[in-house]
């Protein structure tokens, strides 16, 4: 009898034996509508920003309630299932302080196979990481191989230029079990540097500017400089409202 993989482990393989010029592409929907739009486009999975679904449910970023941010994110999972069921990945900050536990049962109550954390404390600094890496052991004990988790290196949000300390915290957290690494804002002249200091999957965040040609050209640049997997933040959040709002004031 024919065994069916496990949506997680569908996700998980995305991420790995990917040619230099085709890194994993997963845009970020804010609610069912755009989750549906960019499955229906032929996206294999997906992975939602937390700035995103904030600013859709009227919150600044960061200060979305736990109890809302998971709520929209089961929304999505259930929006995509009659889609085929494609794997969708949560951003959840830095797990809004809840024990590994139940961080990882509400994840799994939501549908979701992955999660991003990021290493940035409830005061708005760097976390120490090694603490965090412990923590971040913690959640994968709690997880087993039931979650993909894409452990956020900030030091770049927090003004670190040398991608050395985005390099010492991406090892620590991938020897505590993260799957892949998000040194967030990165620009391109570290993404070599960074793919030669990780052993891992590594996620880099690209802008959406411009038509969409010179967009694809500059993602497989991205997978050529070493980027495993590129996500767009809330970025097509904002280019979608842009055009909304562009229409809205030629229909006045």
């Amino acid at each position: 009898m024919a065994t069916t993989q496990r949506p997680v482990d569908v996700f998980r393989a995305l991420h790995h034996d990917r040619a230099p010029d085709d890194p994993l592409v997963l845009p970020g929907p804010w609610d069912a509508a755009s989750a549906r739009a960019l499955v229906t486009a032929g996206f294999p999975a997906l992975a939602t920003p937390s700035a995103g679904i904030a600013a859709s449910l009227g919150y600044e970023d960061g200060s979305t309630p736990p109890a809302e941010m998971f709520a929209a994110v089961a929304r999505i999972v259930r929006a995509v299932r009659p889609l085929g069921a494609p794997p969708v990945s949560a951003d959840v900050e830095g797990g809004y302080g809840l024990p590994p536990a139940e961080l990882v049962e509400r994840l799994l109550e939501t549908g979701a196979v992955g999660c991003n954390l990021e290493d940035t404390g409830p005061d708005g600094t760097l976390r120490d990481p090694r603490q965090h890496a412990d923590w971040l052991a913690e959640v994968r004990a709690a997880a087993g191989d039931r979650l993909f988790l894409n452990a956020r290196v900030d030091t770049f949000v927090r003004g670190a230029r040398d991608p050395a300390a985005a390099v010492e915290r991406a090892r620590a957290y991938i020897a505590a079990g993260a799957d892949c690494v998000y040194p967030i804002l990165a620009p391109r002249s570290a993404i070599p540097s960074l793919r030669a200091g990780v052993d891992g999957p590594l996620n880099v965040v690209a802008e959406v500017t411009g038509p969409a040609h010179a967009l694809r050209g500059s993602l497989r640049e991205l997978g050529g400089l070493g980027a495993t997997r590129i996500t767009f933040g809330p970025g097509l959040l904002h280019r979608t409202t842009a055009a909304l709002g562009d229409l809205a004031t030629q229909l006045r």
